[in-house]
């Protein structure tokens, strides 16, 4: 018998670029550093931001001897999905009144786009098994074209979205991209809180970008990890996604209850399909279930169970709403404060952009050099692209960051 085992020939990995990032940053010894390239959304003392009000009901959930420990449904908590459903859409949504929209609870949002990524290749296309292309906004998360590479579409393109010489959004170069994107093609969009940029579009854009789709027959499919923590109001949040349905949008929607209610462990996440017909409502939802079995045969049921009761009850719901409005303000105010210090010490440039951005991410416009000598010289750790995380920044590291930006503007040639 051999002696070797059979995975002798695997290939290492590289390691992630942000776990590298991260462990660089552990290592550091430096009683300054500070580390703003996170994913959790934080509180002013650096902590994971939960609300008082999610911790009390946490311990209410798991003392209560009358909760079920059994399975719940394949496709989650019926509470929980249509909750999530109405939290996304409205409650008056057309296409809630009329039966054509299906919610499955998921593991995390990622679980969600996975989900969907396979029920898109088997019957989006009647004729065969539908291979792309998908467009994914440049830059993105990367786990987006891995996702699809691991179903098996592999034709994953780009729309130009973010333009680093002003800043911004180039909504022209999206609009151009989606003009030119055959017919049937799914469209991956950020409503709200673009990652890693936190760059959105404004309202009249998201109107020009619907106006496109609606014409040249692309499939939006939103994600929306952060809902309430862009702009502080989770109906303004979703303001993209209910306007696709309101025009008669077909769509699929990647939620997420990770930031807004700091369940990062609980990978609570949400797949909602609006369809254009009831009819094909039982079909897809067969499918769905079909599809969950294979992937994670049955969801976790605390996190969604939480979620379920905040928004079930008003006055949790008024809470919750309050506290993700008080998150998004702290931001703000790190953004504005961090945008007048650069403005104090003569930073090179125009840092107007730190404001007008929003949500948990910001992209600097630091370039790979200067990111480079933020964590070398400065102990400072950005993402090789030049974004952060906004949370990270707090009264302690404030001046540190805006110290060590402007350092590395006005050192390096």
């Amino acid at each position: 018998m051999s002696t070797l085992s059979v995975f002798v020939d695997t290939p290492a990995t590289p390691p992630h670029p942000e776990a590298k990032l991260l462990a660089a940053f552990k290592k550091d010894t430096h009683l300054k550093k500070v580390y703003l390239a996170g994913r959790e959304y934080l509180n002013e003392d650096g902590k994971t931001f939960v609300l008082p009000l999610i911790w009390k009901i946490k311990q209410q959930i798991t003392s209560d001897p009358t909760l079920s420990s059994e399975y719940p449904p394949c496709l989650g908590l019926p509470e929980f999905n249509r909750r999530a459903t109405e939290l996304a859409l409205g409650n008056d949504c057309c296409a809630i009144v009329e039966n054509r929209v299906l919610g499955v609870q998921t593991v995390g949002c990622t679980g969600a786009v996975r989900l969907g990524a396979e029920l898109l290749k088997r019957w989006y296309n009647l004729s065969a098994e539908w291979r792309g292309p998908v467009y994914l906004s440049s830059p993105c998360d990367e786990y987006l074209a891995g996702i699809y590479e691991a179903v098996g579409i592999l034709d994953v393109r780009e729309y130009r979205y973010w333009d680093a010489a002003l800043r911004g959004v180039s909504v022209e170069r999206m609009l151009e991209d989606l003009e030119e994107a055959p017919e049937q093609s799914v469209i991956m969009l950020s409503a709200p809180g673009h990652c890693p940029t936190g760059a959105d579009l404004s309202q009249n854009d998201w109107k020009l970008v619907a106006e496109v789709m609606v014409r040249r027959r692309l499939l939006p499919f939103f994600l929306m990890p952060t809902q309430g923590l862009c702009l502080g109001d989770p109906e303004q949040d979703s303001w993209p996604l209910r306007h696709c349905a309101s025009v008669g949008m077909e769509l699929l929607c990647a939620q997420s209850f990770s930031h807004n209610f700091g369940l990062y462990g609980e990978r609570v996440g949400h797949l909602l399909f609006v369809l254009r017909q009831n009819s094909t409502l039982l079909a897809v939802q067969s499918q769905a279930e079909r599809l969950v079995r294979i992937l994670w045969t049955r969801p976790p049921v605390g996190g969604a169970r939480l979620v379920a009761t905040v928004l079930n009850n008003p006055a949790h719901l008024a809470e919750w709403r309050e506290g993700v409005r008080s998150a998004v303000e702290r931001c703000m105010l790190a953004r504005e404060q961090l945008r007048e210090k650069l403005r104090i010490l003569g930073t090179p440039g125009c840092w107007d952009h730190l404001t007008q951005q929003g949500g948990v991410y910001c992209c600097t416009g630091l370039n790979a050099q200067q990111v480079e000598y933020l964590a070398k010289r400065r102990h400072v750790y950005l993402l090789p692209n030049g974004c952060l995380n906004v949370s990270c920044i707090n009264s302690h590291n404030l001046e540190y960051v805006a110290e060590s930006i402007n350092l590395a503007l006005t050192s390096l040639p």
